[in-house]
């Protein structure tokens, strides 16, 4: 996606502005032209990609519905209500879109899009969705979800979506992890900011990245079967101790960070840790943390361990650069 300023000029206003030839364009970014509508814009029936991210557009102009050859459309960052968006699920001529991108505007529901059987991302993040429901008549071919940053409070009508790869539900009223059976393919699960007390995968072994930071968690059991899982990522909830995570040999990225651990437990057998966040934690001692991450003192390369009791020894980096022959960083420290 290229940015372009709002006095970058329109395609066909003047030379510099002109597509080399505008019959057969296949590509047209107007990314941040704050345009409220786009009737001095020329829209080539060969288009197959529109980028109209940051406009000021409140309507969809009715020459899209030609677009034939469209498969991504992005309305990213504008002013599209539910009314406004509602004309999409009966433009037949664009059936074949696979990437659909309504991020940042006004809805409060999600859109009907039922028609788009090839669809492959569907983001609807930072809207006011209050409920999921919608979601059964996307596509069984999506491959990424994103509803991050609205007001759902359940995870549902996602069962059938058996291709997901990636589920962004974070920033939401959620308190339940669930209806996560069917998600076999998934390989990322982001759901920060929500109300989340307790870890429930519901068997997935295939993802590779979970984020529950800023919830309400006060154990890390729940993640044992994520053999794949290569990045974990926990900060700012309550947990107390480090544990469930002795399986987990693919794991490479580990953030604890802002809990209230006191030590540090159950990662010694893990050769493949690179990044380890502990900071802001409750942890008194140095002493036992060479042979806390004993598989993994050659592979790790990041740790932070700031704002804990044993950061404020007076020989804490060298002590730390012992253990760790190869770190590169230690906290804010960059070496290397």
């Amino acid at each position: 996606m290229n940015d372009q300023t709002p006095n970058t000029p329109l395609p066909g206003d003047g030379a510099a502005g002109q597509m080399d030839d505008q019959s057969s364009a296949t590509m047209l970014d107007l990314t941040s032209f704050q345009l409220h509508d786009l009737t001095s814009v020329e829209l080539p029936p060969t288009l197959t990609e529109l980028d109209l991210t940051a406009n000021r557009l409140s309507g969809l102009d009715p020459r899209i519905a030609h677009l034939a050859n469209l498969t991504k459309l992005s309305l990213r960052q504008n002013l599209i209500d539910d009314a406004a968006v509602e004309p999409l699920s009966h433009w037949d001529l664009l059936s074949g879109i696979e990437e659909l991108v309504l991020r940042d505007n006004k809805l409060g529901k999600i859109p009907d899009v039922a028609m788009f059987k090839k669809l492959l991302v569907f983001d609807v993040s930072f809207n006011e969705i209050h409920s999921a429901q919608g979601l059964s008549k996307v596509s069984s071919t999506l491959r990424e979800l994103y509803v991050s940053k609205n007001e759902v409070p359940k995870m549902e009508e996602i069962d059938h979506l058996f291709q997901l790869r990636i589920l962004e539900l974070g920033s939401n009223r959620l308190r339940v992890m669930e209806n996560l059976e069917n998600l076999k393919n998934l390989e990322e699960l982001w759901l920060g900011r929500n109300r989340i007390k307790q870890v429930n995968l519901c068997g997935l072994k295939c993802i590779k990245k979970i984020s529950l930071q800023s919830n309400r968690l006060t154990t890390m059991t729940g993640f044992e079967d994520c053999v794949a899982l290569e990045e974990l990522y926990l900060s700012h909830n309550g947990i107390e101790k480090m544990e469930g995570l002795s399986a987990l040999v693919n794991l490479r990225v580990l953030d604890v960070s802002s809990n209230k651990l006191t030590s540090v437990d159950d990662i010694h057998g893990l050769p493949k840790l690179e990044d380890l966040w502990l900071n802001d934690n409750r942890i008194e001692s140095l002493g036992s943390i060479s042979d806390a991450v004993a598989g993994s003192r050659e592979k790790m390369t990041t740790i932070y361990l700031a704002n804990n009791p044993c950061a404020n020894s007076p020989d804490y980096c060298s002590t730390l650069k012992q253990i760790f022959p190869n770190i590169l960083q230690i906290d804010s420290n960059v070496y290397g």
